[in-house]
């Protein structure tokens, strides 16, 4: 008995679209629970006092302030190295065994836990360098953790721009430098953000190796030798000790909009580039 191919195409058809739906249900669903039982906590007082007796009182705003000092740093360490590494790889350098060595190094890198992260930052940088637990422990070991992140997505970025483009720059009397950053980078840049997206997006959640690293002081970071913790860390430690549920789901709900605020943020932008040079 044949199956007809237009049947076929209906079958697949729905299977996908169960899967999606099924997807965004449980990203929905996440959504809602933390909503509602985080919303009647959350004001301004909530958000721009700190926090009192071990978090049971009080706000969140040392947490948001060293959420966003280690996202903006680990982003400003990272960015340039890995677009770098992108830029050498792809348009610097032929394929070689020295390229495939820096590729399997990168998603090898990609693979580890954060865990493992976290224990190399606490035995090199807060140990061995006796940087302590800090925001500067903490920055340089999430650089390493999404340096893979936008090396292998820069990568990629730049690897889709037309050829083309290339040979119709270096007709014009262009240099590779120029070519490179002109219309190579200029082509690439949503792609380029993405992975910028999701390594902020990572920094952001991340607990273990902040942990390890950074610490989680409760008082206002003032300086790269402070230790402070950020929302992800503050709501770990609040939900795990059972200090309060309440101010835990608050907090998380306020790190669900920052991140959803982020994400649109940087669809505008990547909209706004496309639009330009399209």
């Amino acid at each position: 008995m044949r199956i007809r191919p237009s049947t076929i195409d209906k079958l697949v058809r729905i299977g996908f679209n169960a899967q999606a739906f099924f997807t965004v249900s449980i990203l929905v669903v996440i959504i809602t629970i933390i909503f509602f039982k985080g919303f009647t906590h959350v004001n301004l007082e909530f958000i721009f006092s700190s926090p009192e007796d071990m978090g049971r009182q009080g706000g969140i705003f040392p947490s948001i302030f060293g959420t966003i000092l280690l996202a903006l740093l680990s982003i400003v360490f990272a960015t340039p190295l890995g677009l770098g590494t992108a830029i050498f790889l792809t348009e610097y350098t032929k394929e070689s065994a020295f390229t495939k060595i820096i590729r399997f190094g990168v998603e090898s890198l990609a693979g580890i836990p954060s865990i493992i992260y976290g224990l190399f930052g606490f035995i090199f940088f807060v140990i061995k360098l006796k940087m302590g637990w800090s925001l500067l422990s903490g920055v340089l070991t999430m650089t390493i953790m999404i340096l893979p992140t936008i090396i292998r997505t820069s990568e990629e970025a730049i690897k889709s721009v037309p050829r083309n483009l290339r040979i119709v720059s270096y007709s014009l009397g262009a240099t590779r430098w120029e070519t490179v950053t002109k219309v190579v980078l200029t082509s690439a840049m949503p792609g380029i953000l993405t992975g910028v997206m999701l390594s902020i997006g990572r920094v952001v959640g991340e607990t273990a190796a902040v942990i390890f690293t950074m610490g989680s002081s409760l008082r206002l970071p003032t300086s790269l030798m402070d230790s402070g913790r950020t929302m992800a860390v503050h709501f770990y430690i609040l939900a795990r000790e059972g200090i309060s549920m309440d101010k835990a789901y608050a907090t998380a709900l306020v790190l669900v909009l920052s991140i959803t605020i982020i994400n649109v943020f940087a669809y505008y932008i990547m909209n706004k580039v496309v639009s330009r040079y399209s």
